[in-house]
C-alpha cells in the first residue's frame, strides 16, 4: 500500500494541528483521562477554559460535595468553567464500583452532570501523570484524601489546590474560579 504525498501532508497537518492546540492548553493540556465508557477525555479540549479537577470516591464520607461540585458546574460551567470528577481506590478504597457504575451513581445519589473519568490512581508510583505534574507544581499539596481540588486556570496552569476539607461552596474556591472566569 503506497501513500500518496496529498495523505502524507494531510495527515501531519492533523498532528501539527493537534500540538498547538495542547500547546494552546498550556501544560494540563498535555494530559488526558480515560472515560469509563472508553476512550479519552483529554484538557486540552478545554484549552482556554477553567478546569477544576476533584478526586472522587461515591462511598466516602465527603461524597456529599457532589452536590456542591454540581452546584459550581450549573453556576459557572455556562461560563466556561469544567468540573472533572476523577473517582479514585487510593484512599481506603473508597471507590469500590467500577466503570460507568462509578458515573451512574454519581448522577443517581448527588445529581452529578459533569465529567466523570474511569477509576485512576491519584498518588504513588501509579499515580497518573497529571496527578504527578501537580504534585510537582505544588509540593505538599497533593491530595491527602478524597475529595482534594486543583484548579487548572485558562492558560493551563496549576492556579490553586484545595484541600478535601474545603467545601466547593468555600469562598477561596469560589473566588479563585471568579477570578479565572474574569480572565478574557
Amino acid at each position: 500500500m503506497t501513500i500518496r504525498r496529498r495523505d502524507c501532508l494531510a495527515m501531519l497537518a492533523v498532528l501539527a494541528a493537534s500540538r498547538a492546540h495542547a500547546a494552546e492548553a498550556g501544560p494540563a493540556g498535555a494530559f488526558a483521562f480515560d472515560k469509563p465508557e472508553g476512550g479519552g477525555l483529554p484538557l486540552s479540549a478545554y484549552a482556554g477554559k477553567p478546569i477544576l479537577v476533584v478526586n472522587t470516591a461515591t462511598a466516602c464520607g465527603y461524597a456529599p460535595q457532589f452536590v456542591g461540585l454540581q452546584g459550581l458546574w450549573t453556576r459557572f460551567g455556562g461560563r466556561g468553567l469544567t468540573v472533572i470528577a476523577v473517582p479514585s481506590p487510593d484512599f481506603g478504597n473508597q471507590e469500590p464500583l467500577d466503570g460507568a457504575a462509578i458515573a451512574d451513581a454519581a448522577r443517581k445519589n448527588h445529581g452529578v452532570t459533569f465529567p466523570v473519568t474511569d477509576k485512576t490512581h491519584v498518588r504513588g508510583p501509579a499515580a497518573h501523570p497529571f496527578y504527578r505534574w501537580a504534585a510537582e507544581q505544588k509540593p505538599g499539596q497533593s491530595p491527602q484524601w478524597n475529595f482534594h481540588k486543583y484548579l487548572v486556570g485558562r492558560d493551563g496552569t496549576l492556579r490553586a489546590a484545595f484541600a478535601t476539607q474545603v467545601d466547593p461552596s468555600d469562598p477561596r474556591i469560589v473566588s479563585a474560579i471568579v477570578a479565572e472566569l474574569g480572565q478574557a
